[in-house]
């Protein structure tokens, strides 16, 4: 069955319908070789048509343990090819069961390179009989996918404070501030802690406080931390007082905290295979990253801040740390899922170093 991807700048990819239902979203794209439930799964990706660099997908599966989230938050999935055969078609069908909206047999090298030239657009995945019809009903499904809540964080996050029992009797007690949390972030904190609590992204000192945690992690989460209410306040009331460790997005809250500004990436960094200059341990990670916008410092932050870690891409700062104020910050996904387990030490260093428990 025929399908289209409708750009909001007018371009239009012809393809294979696979099945899902008519959406739009940001078109972004993902180099990672694997990892395809992982991706889907991640809050990060809320709002956004995922479009898979590496061309077959669904190859070996699905398997629910590897999921990053309860749900799918991707509005559409578009590949070069998807398993669909009477032995393994099983990511197919769980895509198409969420009406999710599944592309295939479109030039995705040429669509990447649209996006790598020319930056990061909105589109819509329509099942439409031609392109004159796709196009007029890609042009409302973006008009109303472009008007909602541009508070994406406050969508995906728990709605109340939520109690994880942890695997280290010995270890601290970590309040993580909720912007869109993978699993598998959840995992290591509860690795190394006594208990951890998941906090709603709207939560206040006040709330997060009575609390008593050890320690205060800020998770990784979708859209333009710009249009994240409260969260910002909250970190800048918390600094000093607690160790303060945040990864993506919470890494760009923890800069605006700070006072620094945040600005859109051309086409964003996601994929698992970007590599990271650590400053302080001058060490290179290779990471998995995923997310649209970089932190730009300036002069209004604390006098001993550090750049701690650098993209060698394209040389965005990609960490920072205050010790003064006793907080860090990375620009990529030390808990990986998928991708390399490279910078998985940071979760000690946190511990460790930043709260101070030596029982891991």
């Amino acid at each position: 069955m025929k399908g289209f991807l409708v750009l909001e700048t007018g371009e239009i990819y012809e393809g294979s319908w696979m099945g899902g239902s008519a959406r739009a979203g940001e078109v972004v794209f993902n180099t990672s070789h694997s990892g395809f439930e992982e991706m889907a799964t991640d809050p990060s990706y809320f709002s956004q048509i995922l479009v898979t660099s590496q061309p077959m997908q669904g190859n070996y599966g699905v398997e629910d343990l590897v999921w990053e989230s309860s749900q799918i938050h991707i509005r559409g999935f578009i590949c070069l090819e998807m398993q669909n055969s009477k032995r393994e078609a099983s990511w197919l069908n769980r895509l198409v069961h969420k009406q999710i909206p599944v592309l295939t047999e479109i030039d995705t090298r040429k669509l990447i390179f649209r996006l790598r030239d020319q930056g990061t657009v909105w589109g819509a995945l329509v099942d439409e009989p031609n392109q004159e019809q796709a196009l007029i009903e890609a042009k409302i499904l973006i008009h109303q996918a472009k008007n909602k809540d541009k508070d994406w964080v406050n969508l995906v996050s728990v709605k109340e404070p939520t109690p994880f029992k942890g695997l280290n009797a010995k270890g601290p007690r970590i309040a993580m501030l909720d912007f869109g949390f993978k699993m598998n972030i959840l995992r290591e904190l509860q690795a190394r802690s006594k208990e951890v609590c998941v906090f709603p992204s709207r939560s206040t000192f006040a709330d997060i406080n009575a609390w008593k945690p050890d320690g205060i992690f800020l998770s990784n989460g979708p859209g333009d931390p710009a249009d994240v209410k409260v969260a910002p306040q909250t970190v800048k009331d918390l600094l000093g007082k607690y160790p303060v460790f945040g990864i993506c997005m919470g890494h760009q809250i923890l800069a605006l905290a700070l006072g620094y500004e945040t600005y859109p990436l051309k086409f964003g960094h996601r994929g698992s295979n970007h590599p990271i200059k650590d400053l302080v341990l001058d060490k290179i990670y290779v990471t998995a990253q995923n997310h649209g916008y970089a932190v730009v410092t300036n002069a209004n932050g604390p006098d001993d801040l550090e750049i701690t870690h650098i993209n060698l891409n394209d040389q965005t700062v990609a960490g920072l740390r205050s010790k003064k104020l006793n907080c860090m910050s990375v620009q990529f996904h030390p808990e990986s899922h998928p991708g390399p387990h490279d910078a998985a030490i940071l979760f000690d260093h946190f511990i460790k170093d930043m709260v101070g428990y030596d029982s891991i």
